[in-house]
């Protein structure tokens, strides 16, 4: 789900505007799931642009501080979400760690970097959700260290069915600042995309593995 409203509409202008969310449904990207996708998103061009950086910390420090109450840990997830996780938990005073996608074969071979103690509440930070899974699987690692896994904020999700069950599946939850519901209506406000496209893009929502194939 979104957190606000009003906070999602402002993100998705921006997002668009420094190109972070890139829409080309009549020459759509190929990801690397094999799935062709008329939606192209990289938060992390949001780091070069301290005003649109800072209302995302911001926005995602709120989600923590209203939606998830008690957290002692901030936790990144590789790569994407650790900058982001670190200025939110600089935000809220908190302490940071970040989750690695897999433990590093040399040295402590770590899979989580930074101190916590087992018992602490944690929220992890993604910059964008597509199934959940990168998201699922950090979570289950710091269970496996004994942390309380709160849930999960996002700075964009594309509100996929299948993220949605599999979060329902784990028995856990995000919260997310801008969704692709919110992102299309602002599209065509400020004329990145035509009306006319409309009906394309919500159809590779609905089934994003077989669309265009």
């Amino acid at each position: 789900m979104i957190y606000n409203t009003d906070i999602a509409k402002q993100l998705a202008k921006s997002l668009l505007q420094i190109n972070a969310i890139i829409l080309q449904p009549n020459n759509p990207f190929k990801w690397a799931s094999g799935w062709n996708s008329p939606i192209y998103c990289d938060n992390r061009k949001t780091l070069s642009y301290p005003e649109i950086r800072n209302y995302i910390r911001q926005g995602l420090a709120a989600i923590v501080k209203n939606h998830y109450k008690g957290a002692n840990v901030i936790a990144g997830v590789a790569t994407a979400g650790i900058p982001h996780g670190a200025l939110v938990a600089e935000e809220l005073g908190l302490p940071f760690i970040y989750v690695r996608s897999q433990a590093k074969e040399h040295g402590k071979q770590n899979q989580i970097e930074g101190y916590f103690e087992a018992g602490q509440s944690v929220i992890l930070v993604e910059d964008l959700i597509s199934s959940g899974k990168s998201s699922l699987d950090a979570a289950n690692v710091l269970r496996d260290a004994g942390m309380n896994v709160k849930g999960t904020v996002s700075i964009f999700t594309y509100g996929f069915d299948t993220a949605t069950e599999n979060f329902k599946d784990a028995g856990s939850e995000y919260v997310s600042l801008c969704d692709y519901n919110t992102l299309l209506p602002q599209a065509i406000e400020q004329q990145y995309i035509d009306k006319s496209e409309l009906t394309v893009l919500q159809k590779w929502r609905e089934a994003p593995s077989i669309w265009k194939k």
